[in-house]
């Protein structure tokens, strides 16, 4: 096949359906793709492409991962850049996503001037892009709103709006220096997380928004697109990650009211120690492992202590025996305490803060208590999507009601906030930690535990 850059090629290809198009573009020799690639307005999803019409300033493009944000952003940048001298504000999350993402990223800027045969001056240590006719692109993290103080600009393009740490500082800067040329604008790309300032962009008059969904780019690979939807399909997570569908704020938790209440069963009472635990279920639970987020001082933070069991491929929260106040031998007696109620595998417990401490102290606590420490290096919800996930699939439950616990469970936001009632959702960590463990253990063990 030979697809060519012609209009009327492009055009007849644009007529396939989605299905044929996938077939047509799988079967495109390397040289045929990279013309296809070139030829982005011709091809490229309507939302991808400017609003028409004079009268906007800001152009939303609020779409699902892998949609096509960058390279949407990237084209428009470099058309304007040659359409004549002007200067162009990147603003990412942070200078590296700038640099990574909108600059040297696979869509990012480089690539789409050197597809295009542009040359583009590339200065990593001015964080600066120079075009021929002496456009200029200066990047700018949305972290850093002193930067955007003062610059001038015809155009901006701010990616990721949602994750910016400090959004509104950066963006009313920012605002405030678009002011060269006849019709500044600015693009906004973004995977829409719910936050004021999203929606007082999108109420104001001259804001146009355009949407797209993951498996609306046909260049990303079906295989990807199947595992994507299959995942997180009907969740929360995937309207918003890959539909592209901005959620409410109460919408935002990644453990709203309605899903807990609706994952409720009976509440599972130990018996005697030596005992099965549930003999009128008929079975027991193939593991109990306590979850721990220990304090980080004393009478600071309460320290989470939560039971959690897996049973026939699902996940039970069993028990909170969460205490707050107390030294760390008061909480490390506590840990010990539900593992033996619970006749628990092992605890699980997170080391940040402490490390060997923290498996010290409950060791002096219960000298027979197999603890496994944990380290955090990923933010509280993004630890907490896969198990959100199970609940949603009803393949997550909770034995009972918790009040605290799922108070601070429906603090948690899709996206990375926590507007739970506590000061930190120690509780909720505990719960995380307890289940995260039971997921990733595939086989089931004998709890047996030492006299």
């Amino acid at each position: 096949m030979s697809l060519g850059i012609t209009p009327a090629q492009l055009r007849r290809f644009l007529a396939l359906s989605p299905e044929e198009q996938e077939k047509r573009i799988e079967a495109m020799s390397f040289s045929d793709m990279l013309d296809f690639d070139v030829a982005f307005e011709t091809w490229a999803h309507k939302s991808q492409l400017p609003p028409p019409g004079e009268g906007w300033r800001v152009w939303l493009m609020m779409a699902g991962r892998g949609f096509g944000k960058t390279r949407a952003g990237a084209e428009w940048v470099h058309k304007l850049a040659r359409a004549g001298p002007r200067r162009i504000a990147l603003v990412g999350a942070t200078i590296d996503e700038a640099r990574n993402l909108m600059v040297e990223g696979v869509s990012g800027l480089l690539s789409i001037a050197r597809n295009n045969r542009s040359p583009v001056k590339w200065e990593p240590s001015l964080n600066r892009l120079t075009w021929p006719n002496g456009s200029i692109a200066t990047l700018y993290s949305g972290d850093n709103p002193d930067g955007l103080r003062g610059p001038e600009h015809h155009i901006v393009w701010a990616d990721e709006l949602a994750k910016w740490r400090r959004a509104e500082e950066s963006w009313n800067n920012m605002q405030m220096g678009l002011r060269l040329g006849s019709r500044p604008r600015v693009l906004v790309t973004t995977t829409p997380r719910p936050g004021p300032l999203l929606e007082q962009i999108r109420k104001q008059e001259w804001t146009v928004e355009t949407h797209g969904r993951t498996k609306d780019n046909i260049c990303l690979p079906k295989r990807f697109v199947q595992v994507m939807l299959a995942t997180y399909g009907g969740t929360r997570l995937g309207r918003q990650e890959l539909d592209g569908e901005l959620l409410s704020e109460a919408e935002g938790s990644l453990f709203p009211r309605v899903l807990l209440e609706g994952a409720r069963v009976q509440p599972l009472t130990p018996l005697a120690f030596g005992e099965s635990p549930f003999p009128s279920k008929g079975e027991g639970f193939e593991r109990i492992v306590v979850g721990v987020d220990p304090p980080v001082s004393v009478g600071g933070d309460a320290c989470g202590i939560v039971v959690a069991g897996r049973r026939d491929g699902k996940l039970y929260v069993l028990a909170d025996r969460t205490v707050d106040g107390v030294s760390p031998e008061g909480w490390a007696m506590a840990v010990a305490r539900a593992s033996a109620e619970w006749s628990a595998s092992h605890v699980i417990a997170e080391a940040n803060q402490g490390g060997a401490m923290v498996k010290s102290v409950l060791n002096a606590a219960d000298p027979a208590l197999r603890v496994k420490l944990v380290h955090a290096t990923r933010g509280k919800s993004a630890r907490a999507e896969p198990i959100a996930i199970r609940f949603e699939k009803g393949q997550a439950f909770l034995a009972g009601c918790f009040p605290e616990l799922e108070a601070e469970l429906s603090g948690l936001q899709v996206g990375g906030k926590y507007e739970g009632p506590s000061r930190s959702p120690d509780r909720a960590d505990a719960c995380i930690w307890a289940l995260k463990e039971l997921s990733e253990t595939r086989s089931g063990v004998p709890r047996v535990r030492m006299l």
